[in-house]
């Protein structure tokens, strides 16, 4: 048996453990030691007095790979971004962006529907992550739709929707673990996710007020909000606003020139701020205690899945396997677009059983090098690849949009954790409620992927003028 039938095998024996329901981050360490052992001893013959030597080889691998790669200064981006979103929501700039909304926005059809998205995508700007996004607007909007007579798997649904755009508005993890796993710029990553991440919200908007203008019970609108109450509630909304602006202004200089900063000291200065501001606004001990504890949590869960699967990547890169499959995938007779069309289809399937993070850092050492390969290489340029872009513009492109389908597995059952998330802060609503409301926005992220398949220059707008 060759490296390949190895890795085939052992990468199979990792799909049934997740599917039994093992956590993927030990599903993966323990398939990726495996498979390290099972190659060792393959090497020197399946001799029964090597096997020992091989067990030793591959758990001094398996040690180093953790720290090796974890100790790299771009993933303490992640506690930082987390942290900013959990400060933001004890300092009170949650309910202010969402008051903000709510009396600028809500006398459409469908108004506050519409405000929480809206605000969402505001908080989404200074958080990096979606359950948190989900959980804060559980608690803030929901009742709010539920006092004027909103159908509650509707503003269910909206809310756990919402909360997805945390994964593609910076900062978001997502985007910083994906740019470590394929080693890219995380600064233009980050930038490319603002105009899809707003698009998507866009996209949102539209189908809610679409719904609301045929279904009249659905979300009726709300009135009566004077141009001085609204004038009022912007101040309130502002300070979100700054931190998007200190973000921006460390990842790309808007004023020309290098950035003032790297990504990394952005994110801790926009903490920094937060607590400032959550501070002044009589944030009290208890609430700094739960929100440190509450993004130290969330982080170990993060790095304890990137450990876990750096020891399988260790692994395939042993049993060559994601080069086979960039070989196989290459020799398809099939146009390079419907190629990367089946792929992101596939993800839609693999993230009904996985977890969006889990997912993509399984499938990413094995899918990435395929799509570069399919554009033309690392190294190719815009006039000679597949897809119309150089090599480094379809990694930010591939990312965003495989960042996107994170999203989309975020909402879809049986495991679409932002749901399980809301009815678990909402008692009234169950999890069943929650998946048939946000089944409308399964039709609004298939639009919003296809258009920035069809568009990459919605992506890579931002990346460009980084240049």
């Amino acid at each position: 048996m060759d490296s390949i039938d190895i890795g085939l095998w052992v990468t199979g024996g990792l799909l049934l453990m997740v599917v039994l329901g093992m956590r993927v981050a030990f599903a993966a360490g323990l398939a990726g030691l495996v498979g390290l052992v099972w190659i060792f001893w393959a090497k020197f013959g399946y001799a029964p007095d090597k096997l020992g030597k091989a067990v030793t080889v591959s758990v001094k691998i398996a040690g180093q790979v953790p720290h090796s790669k974890v100790s790299s200064q771009a993933l303490s981006l992640i506690p930082t971004f987390i942290l900013i979103g959990y400060l933001a929501y004890y300092a009170g700039l949650t309910k202010a962006l969402f008051e903000a909304a709510k009396r600028w926005i809500a006398w459409v059809p469908g108004g506050l529907a519409v405000s929480t998205v809206f605000a969402t995508a505001g908080f989404a700007a200074v958080s990096g992550a979606s359950v948190a996004t989900s959980a804060v607007f559980a608690r803030i909007a929901i009742p709010e739709m539920l006092a004027i007579g909103y159908n509650k798997r509707f503003a269910a649904g909206v809310v756990a929707a919402a909360g997805t755009l945390a994964s593609l508005i910076p900062p978001s993890a997502i985007l910083v673990i994906y740019a470590i796993i394929v080693e890219q710029d995380v600064g233009k990553l980050l930038l490319a996710g603002f105009i899809p991440g707003a698009f998507s919200a866009v996209v949102y908007v539209l189908l809610i007020v679409g719904i609301a203008v045929i279904f009249k019970n659905v979300g009726p609108p709300v009135t009566g909000f004077t141009w001085r109450q609204r004038f009022e509630s912007l101040p309130g909304a502002l300070p979100i606003v700054f931190v998007i602006v200190i973000i921006i202004c460390f990842v790309y200089n808007p004023f020309g020139g290098d950035a003032w900063g790297t990504p990394t000291e952005g994110g801790a200065l926009g903490a920094f701020v937060v607590f400032l501001m959550a501070l002044y606004h009589g944030m009290r001990w208890s609430e700094l205690k739960n929100a440190l504890l509450e993004t130290a949590k969330l982080t170990v869960m993060i790095f304890t899945i990137i450990w876990g699967v750096l020891i399988y990547v260790r692994f395939l890169g042993f049993a060559d396997l994601p080069g086979a499959f960039a070989d196989w995938i290459t020799s398809l007779t099939m146009s390079p677009m419907l190629i990367l069309v089946c792929i992101l289809l596939a993800y839609a399937v693999l993230g009904m059983f996985m977890d969006a993070i889990g997912m993509l850092l399984l499938t990413l050492p094995v899918v990435y090098p395929a799509v570069m390969a399919l554009n033309g290489g690392e190294a190719v340029t815009a006039a000679d690849s597949a897809f119309g872009m150089s090599g480094t513009m379809c990694a930010i492109w591939f990312g965003i949009l495989v960042v996107k389908m994170a999203e989309f597995c975020l909402i879809t059952p049986p495991i679409g954790l932002n749901c399980f998330v809301v009815a678990g802060v909402r008692p009234d609503l169950s999890v069943q409620d929650v998946f048939r409301g946000v089944m409308p926005f399964f039709i609004a992220d298939g639009i919003t992927i296809a258009l920035l398949v069809a568009f990459p220059s919605i992506v890579l707008y931002l990346p460009r003028l980084a240049q």
